[in-house]
């Protein structure tokens, strides 16, 4: 019996989990992954690490090697960007990017995992020399030189929501950082007013300049670029780095598989295309979002290996016996010590879809009055829920001190349809050594439903 052919486009999260799962999964199968990079798998998300001399190596901040998926039987290639799909025969054509060679790849099934590309702005002068990007492991290689390039003194970081990374990593290096962006405060699509003043304030104390409300118009130089202009006057600087967003990589998907008006790919609740045997995962989908009980964008590593896993699971079903129960999304922010995770549903997003939510905010102290200032960090701890039935469908966190475990004890709860209630009344262990004799998350609860507590 032949075997069963499956290739996967991109090699990134979606893409290495897929490879992996269908090896582990099944006998009898091809498993041939396409990559346009040279470099395989890397982790942009370790980017910030990488740039701050926290990892093993450049070379180490991927998901797998090549040799990896060899030595299971799959068969890498690199350097291979796909460009069109034949409907009729069932074979994807790629192009070698570096000898412009073209080959013809059979499959049964093909799952699209292209991803997402950094957005760049286009005004003038952006052709620039030393305009960067801050996504991919070229930029990376890019930004890491800079960074210790003496002469570069003055850096401007555009977009205040991933760009804190950069801003961070330049101003530890000792540049005069400016961080650039068209709201009104820093990471403001992500947190909320009280979490935004936070990082406004650890920003601004740690040397940022903060140019909000800043419209960019254009950079200025002599073959280098030498200033941002702005509708607030120019900012002088040596180095500009781009963190403005993504935008599909799925140009070349156009007029064979149905897009959305923004280029993101089109799939029902099982990931498939309009196209038979055609699946798409990975940032250029909308999955499910249980907390908002439709389809939206929800680009993280997490979110593309549940979809990946998903697909693979019910890949050689006539119809999938389960539709993809969905995603609650959660990625955190920081920015000098400072760190915020956020699940489920931003308030603001929430009324944007035109849901009727509240939010609640808790201020106190990890660990009981008793324990001195400098062992007993401050914690912030919010909920966004529905008025009516107090379902639980977002919720933060802000410290100093890792308090990421009750952040993914938000994002359960998200997943599960818990309410105010349950997390009130929900159990936790208790010990003076690490929380209070109420958790936080019982805490904001209670608060919510107007318990006077002293604890």
């Amino acid at each position: 019996m032949d075997k069963r052919k499956i290739v996967i486009i991109g090699a990134s999260h979606g893409g290495h989990e897929a490879a992996f799962e269908i090896l582990n999964r099944y006998d009898n199968v091809d498993v041939t992954v396409l990559e346009q990079s040279d470099y395989i798998s890397f982790m942009s998300c370790g980017m910030k690490l990488y740039l701050e001399g926290e990892t093993t190596g450049i070379n180490d901040v991927r998901n797998f090697r090549a040799e990896d998926l060899k030595n299971r039987g799959g068969h890498m290639y690199n350097n291979t960007k796909a460009t069109a799909i034949n409907t009729y025969t069932n074979t994807v054509t790629a192009e070698n990017v570096k000898t412009g060679e073209k080959k013809d790849f059979h499959f049964d099934k093909l799952i699209i995992s292209s991803g997402v590309n950094p957005a760049k702005l286009s005004v003038p002068g952006s052709d620039l020399k030393n305009v960067l990007l801050m996504r991919g492991y070229n930029w990376a290689k890019e930004i890491e030189v800079a960074k210790n390039d003496d002469s570069i003194k003055n850096v401007a970081i555009i977009g205040a929501g991933n760009g804190i990374a950069a801003a961070e990593v330049m101003r530890k290096a000792g540049k005069n950082v400016t961080l650039i962006d068209g709201g009104k405060k820093p990471l403001e699509k992500y947190l909320n007013n009280t979490y935004t003043d936070v990082f406004e304030k650890v920003l601004t104390k740690n040397g940022v300049n903060l140019a909000m409300d800043t419209m960019v118009k254009g950079f200025s130089g002599n073959g280098r670029v030498e200033a941002v202009k702005t509708n607030h006057g120019d900012i002088p600087t040596d180095l500009v780095i781009e963190a403005i967003g993504v935008k599909p990589n799925t140009d070349w998907l156009d007029g064979t598989i149905d897009l959305y008006d923004n280029g993101y790919i089109k799939t029902d609740e099982y990931f498939r295309t309009n196209v038979p045997n055609i699946y798409a995962i990975g940032d250029a989908v909308f999955p499910y979002s249980i907390p908002a009980n439709r389809r939206v964008p929800i680009p993280s590593a997490i979110a593309a290996r549940h979809e990946a896993q998903y697909v693979v699971e019910h890949l050689f079903e006539l119809t999938p016996s389960r539709p993809f129960t969905g995603i609650v999304g959660a990625q955190v922010l920081e920015a000098f010590g400072m760190h915020a995770v956020t699940t489920g549903l931003n308030k603001k997003n929430a009324e944007k879809a035109g849901m009727d939510v509240a939010e609640i905010t808790l201020k106190d102290t990890l660990r009981p009055d008793y324990i001195p200032a400098d062992k007993n960090p401050e914690i912030y701890i919010s909920l966004v829920y529905d008025k009516n039935s107090h379902q639980v469908l977002g919720g933060s966190t802000l410290s100093t001190y890792d308090i990421t475990g009750q952040a993914n004890v938000l994002s359960l709860a998200i997943r599960e349809k818990l309410t105010l209630e349950d997390l009130a009344e929900a159990d936790f262990f208790f010990s003076p050594s690490f929380d209070r004799q109420w958790n936080m998350v019982n805490l904001v609860a209670q608060k919510a439903l107007g318990y006077d507590k002293i604890v």
